[in-house]
């Protein structure tokens, strides 16, 4: 059976293990939701775990609401480079960052306006790097909830704690701040490069009652 995902920005490990392990279906018809991965994600650095966040435009309706794939990103501070910067700084160190550096660097070289499709270009490259083959299945319209596949859109909510362990592998702050669960993919990728994507395949997806 196939899974619903919310696409995010650099998802956590525990959604690109179901993307890579799962057959899956982006939702395409939900209304933006704050503070959740949609626009943010979370990596780990010198001083321990830290938000990347992508600014957004709101122009919602009378009702406030507005569709995710009408979110327009902010250009007008330079978060791109604020955010390869920190990516950097963070991993410089890692046994793989160069390796991926030159196909994760073209995603902040321009700017870009809607962070839907944004969001679905980083999960391409990831895809590319990690060897396995992007979702490009949608939704057709909105269910609250789903008839026909496992719901796993609850992996976007960046507030509500999930009962999900991750199998430990070294990070780079790993001496200073222990291990640090769940981060971005990117934490993953340039810790454990090649060797990702046996990880991502090893995961367990008991959640999913699958």
């Amino acid at each position: 059976m196939k899974t619903t995902l919310h696409p995010s920005y650099f998802p956590s490990i525990t959604t690109f293990a179901v993307i890579v392990q799962k057959d899956v279906v982006w939702e395409a018809h939900d209304n933006f939701q704050k503070q959740t991965y949609r626009n943010r994600c979370y990596i780990c650095t010198d001083r321990g775990k830290h938000m990347l966040n992508i600014p957004i435009t709101h122009v919602g309706g009378k009702d406030g609401r507005q569709k995710y794939r009408g979110v327009e990103i902010d250009n007008s501070s330079n978060w791109q480079k604020q955010h390869w910067r920190t990516l950097e700084t963070a991993y410089r160190t890692s046994p793989f960052f160069e390796f991926y550096e030159d196909d994760l660097r073209s995603l902040f070289k321009e700017p870009v306006q809607s962070l839907y499709n944004f969001n679905l270009e980083t999960i391409n490259v990831l895809c590319e790097c990690l060897g396995v083959q992007s979702p490009s299945m949608f939704t057709n319209t909105f269910e609250k909830t789903t008839s026909n596949t496992y719901d796993a859109r609850f992996l976007v909510e960046a507030k509500k704690p999930l009962d999900i362990t991750t199998t430990p592998y070294s990070q780079v702050f790993e001496e200073r701040h222990g291990f640090v669960p769940n981060l971005s993919i990117l934490d993953l990728l340039f810790n454990e490069g090649t060797n990702a994507l046996d990880y991502l395949k090893n995961q367990p997806l008991d959640f999913l009652n699958a």
